[in-house]
């Protein structure tokens, strides 16, 4: 793991010393993250990069995650669609799959800090453990249109936080406590986004029999429905009827997302005719999957619905032209035509990728101005910095106002 030292030519000194000096102020606090899944998914891959540098910082933090079988992971699963506006069949026996996993986690978690950060709907219970600590829901998912039934049912274990953090503004809902925008993050030193020899890049492009002489377009995501890797093929046919190109549909499944695998076999049917379509099971093999990102030529996020896509940050951070969906936080990270190209349909997905693929020039400029978004908004340090901050605003009595 890097040390905070080795972040300073990328971010400067500056944002380092103002980094330590909220953190001094914590000193005396225990921070404590519970999540799902310690593999898989951005929420466990932040995790993996942020608790390692809040420790070298002095924070005392700790890291649990939950327990669960296949039946509560199914059900939050379908949670988590509904969440996100899809329709589905919620029954109360999955209610009650919900209340009987959560009893067990309420009674086995050990809770011991003073900030108790839960991550997601699936711990979202254990609130009812509070003891005179401060308790946070972060929500990394896009609930601006939510299944009412599902919210309400959640609502009922979140108006017990004393805060809440989103991704975007467009996610806010009405609470009665205090809310807090706060965007995910990538960690540029980390295996997936660290720059990479040429001859790494080539070994990849090798082992998986990719022409390096022709265009490729990618897409690396989790195997799920909302990241619609269908319609990517779809956009891609289009577009392969006027550039001979490849395409890479390249990502892993996450343990508490069994819907995963049966979209993989999806994808892989869809693909079946076309030998210049790639389809990439890659379980937390961050190397390759940066390697696949620098090599390409355009990277596309086709998403239906999306709670941030840091697939995205982590294609620009390389300075490579992306199209995506203009869905959940990818505006937030994109802005059309000068940091990348937005769409909204398999069609403008395919006209946005020949667009792209037959102006290299403009396509470079796009991810120049991308690189340096990121750079300024979306890397790691910053998302730590607002961690501190607002940890330290909930011993406030004051309204706090949060940038």
């Amino acid at each position: 793991m890097p040390q905070l030292v080795e972040y300073i030519p990328i971010v400067g000194q500056a944002v380092i010393d103002d980094l330590m000096l909220a953190a001094d102020r914590l000193k005396d606090k225990t921070v404590q993250m519970v999540n799902s899944t310690a593999v898989g998914g951005g929420v466990a891959e932040i995790l993996n990069r942020m608790v390692p540098l809040l420790k070298e910082m002095g924070i005392n933090i700790r890291w649990d995650v939950i327990r669960g079988g296949a039946e509560f992971f199914s059900v939050t699963k379908k949670f988590h669609n509904a969440l996100h506006g899809k329709k589905e069949d919620i029954t109360q026996h999955d209610f009650d799959i919900f209340m009987e996993t959560s009893r067990v986690n309420i009674e086995q978690l050990e809770i011991a800090g003073d900030i108790i950060y839960i991550h997601d709907p699936q711990p979202a219970a254990l609130v009812t453990k509070r003891a005179g600590n401060k308790w946070i829901w972060r929500c990394h998912i896009d609930v601006s249109r939510p299944d009412k039934v599902v919210w309400n049912f959640l609502n009922g274990f979140i108006e017990k936080y004393d805060a809440v953090v989103f991704s975007s503004p467009d996610f806010s809902q009405t609470l009665p406590m205090r809310q807090f925008l706060i965007s995910p993050s990538i960690d540029p030193l980390s295996d997936k986004n660290k720059d990479l020899p040429p001859e790494m890049i080539d070994a990849v492009l090798n082992k998986y029999q990719l022409d390096g002489s022709r265009p490729i377009i990618t897409q690396i995501s989790r195997f799920d429905r909302l990241k619609d890797p269908v319609g990517v093929i779809e956009a891609y046919l289009q577009v392969k009827k006027r550039v001979d190109c490849q395409l890479v549909l390249a990502g892993g499944t996450a343990a508490d997302d069994p819907e995963s695998v049966h979209v993989f076999e999806e994808v892989r049917e869809k693909a079946q005719h076309d030998h210049d379509i790639h389809i990439l099971l890659m379980p937390q093999n961050d190397l390759e999957v940066n390697a696949l990102q620098r090599a390409s030529t355009v990277i596309i996020q086709k998403s239906i619905r999306e709670g941030f896509g840091l697939t995205v940050a982590e294609a620009l951070w390389k300075a490579k032209p992306v199209v995506a969906s203009a869905v959940g936080g990818i505006p937030l990270q994109i802005t059309h035509k000068y940091s990348g190209l937005l769409c909204h349909s398999i069609e403008g997905a395919a006209f946005a990728l020949k667009q792209l693929l037959n102006a290299p020039e403009y396509a470079r400029k796009l991810g120049e101005n991308g690189r340096e978004h990121i750079r300024n908004n979306f890397l790691l340090t910053r998302h730590i910095r607002d961690y501190l901050l607002l940890f330290l605003s909930l011993y406030q009595t004051e309204n706090v106002i949060f940038f």
